[in-house]
C-alpha cells in the first residue's frame, strides 16, 4: 500500500494537466499513488493524461457532477492512509510530499498537515502572507486564529489522514464555491493544524477559474449551519465575520444588495479593522477603482490586497 493517495479532480485543464502531473511525478517521495478523477472534460485533457505511462497513475472519468463530487470520489477509492489533492492547473515543488512526510513521522498525533505556497498572478509570482508568528520552521495552530490573513489550509498543499473525512464527512457536493472553505471550518472545530514554512506549492493563475465568478461564490456560501456553534467559539465567530466582509464586499460589487445586507448584519463589527469597516460603507465606484489598484499592485507583487 501506498503511503499516498494524490487526488486530482480534472475538468477541462488541457492545457495545465501535463505540467500539473509532472510535478506530481517528479517528487522525490515516489512511495504514492495518483487517483485522477476526469469530471466530464470536454477538451483535450482526458488525452493529455492518457499519454503519461506510470504504474502509479489510475485514471477515472465520471459524468460531470463538481470537483466536491470528484474529490469524494478520490477519497472512497483511496487505499492509504494518508490522502492529499492537487488542483489541475497547480504545481507541487518537487520536495512536497518528502516534507509531509517527514512532519507526519515527527508529530505522528497530528492528523492534518499543511505549508506555504505562492501564487502566480498574470505578471508575477509572489509568497502567500500569513497572520500566524513564526516560531521555528513549523506551527501547531488553530485553524481559524492562523488564517485571519490567508487561509493555512491550502486545497492543493496539505495532507489529511484518511479518519479526516471519516470523522467531518466528505466535502459538501451542494456547494458550487468555496467548497474548500466549508470543509476546512469542519475540520479546524476538531483538528489543530501543522504548517510548515517551506513553500511547497503554487497556486496556478487561471483566468478562467469558477473562482473568478462572484456571483457564483456569494450565492454558494452559506454559514447558517454555524450559527449556534460561533456563538460559543470566538475564533470561529471572527473567522466567519471576515468571510462574511469579503463576500459582502463582492455582493456590493456586483449590486446584489439583498446578498449585501445579509451578510453585513451577520458582522460583529468589532472582528473588523477600522480599514475593513469603512470599506464596507464606500462607493461602488470608489470600491471597483480600489479593486483595480491591488490587482495592479499583486501583479508586481507591491503589497497585499486593500482589503485583507
Amino acid at each position: 500500500m501506498a503511503f499516498f493517495t494524490v487526488i486530482i479532480p480534472l475538468f477541462n485543464k488541457e492545457n495545465f494537466i501535463e505540467n500539473t502531473l509532472k510535478s506530481v511525478l517528479n517528487q522525490s517521495f515516489i512511495d504514492f499513488e495518483v487517483l485522477i478523477i476526469n469530471d466530464g472534460s470536454t477538451d483535450k485533457s482526458e488525452e493529455k493524461v492518457l499519454g503519461f505511462k506510470d504504474a502509479r497513475i489510475h485514471y477515472f472519468y465520471k459524468k460531470n457532477s463538481g470537483v466536491s463530487a470528484a474529490r469524494n470520489f478520490g477519497i472512497e477509492k483511496a487505499k492509504s492512509d494518508y490522502i492529499t489533492f492537487i488542483d489541475a492547473d497547480d504545481f507541487w515543488y518537487p520536495n512536497f510530499l518528502q516534507e509531509m512526510f517527514e512532519n507526519i513521522d515527527r508529530f505522528p498525533e497530528l492528523k492534518v498537515f499543511s505549508a506555504a505556497i505562492e501564487v502566480e498572478t498574470s505578471k508575477k509570482i509572489i509568497p502567500s502572507t500569513y497572520s500566524i508568528v513564526k516560531t521555528g520552521d513549523c506551527e501547531i495552530v488553530n485553524y481559524f486564529e492562523a488564517s485571519s490573513k490567508e487561509t493555512v489550509i491550502c486545497t492543493s498543499c496539505a495532507v489529511f489522514n484518511k479518519s479526516v473525512f471519516e470523522k467531518t464527512g466528505n466535502f459538501d457536493i451542494q456547494l458550487k464555491s468555496g467548497e474548500d472553505t466549508d470543509m476546512w471550518i469542519r475540520i479546524g472545530l476538531i483538528y489543530p493544524i501543522l504548517f510548515s514554512w517551506k513553500i511547497l506549492a503554487r497556486y496556478v493563475y487561471d483566468p478562467k477559474s469558477l473562482t473568478k465568478n462572484h456571483s457564483t461564490t456569494i450565492n454558494s456560501f452559506d454559514f447558517s449551519k454555524y450559527t449556534l456553534l460561533e456563538k460559543t467559539n470566538p475564533s470561529l465567530k471572527k473567522f466567519l465575520d471576515l468571510n462574511r466582509f469579503s463576500l459582502a464586499i463582492k455582493s456590493k460589487i456586483v449590486g446584489k444588495k439583498k446578498h449585501f445586507l445579509l451578510f453585513y448584519k451577520a458582522i460583529d463589527l468589532e472582528n473588523l479593522s477600522l480599514k475593513k469597516r469603512i470599506l464596507l460603507k464606500l462607493p461602488v465606484y470608489i470600491l471597483k477603482l480600489l479593486i483595480d489598484l491591488k490587482t495592479l499592485l499583486a501583479n508586481f507583487g507591491l503589497g497585499n490586497s486593500v482589503f485583507k
